[in-house]
């Protein structure tokens, strides 16, 4: 885990990639799930739902901030999302 990266000692740290719709973009997965099932299930408390797509890696590095651009980049160069309609979030679990 990310506690054992030491500076200069590659580690394996686990970072979190969650790719989700911008906020003002329908997210129609969300909506579904929001109306057939948390409403009808009789949980009228949740009033939104957006549904995404979690990536979680263990990446070897020197740091936890190396690993975690690390899989920026990688988010970035090989289109792991879609700039133009999703929101990427990055981040090393400790």
């Amino acid at each position: 885990m990310c506690a054992v990266c030491l500076p200069m000692s590659p580690a394996t740290c686990t970072v979190e990639v969650v790719v989700e719709n911008k906020p003002l973009a329908r997210d129609p997965e969300g909506e579904t799930i929001h109306r057939n099932l948390i409403l009808k299930g009789g949980y009228s408390q949740v009033t939104n739902v957006r549904a995404g797509k979690l990536l979680r890696m263990n990446v070897e590095a020197r740091s936890p901030e190396d690993a975690k651009q690390l899989v920026r980049k990688l988010c970035d160069d090989l289109r792991i999302y879609n700039p133009a309609s999703h929101i990427c979030q990055v981040r090393v679990l400790s």
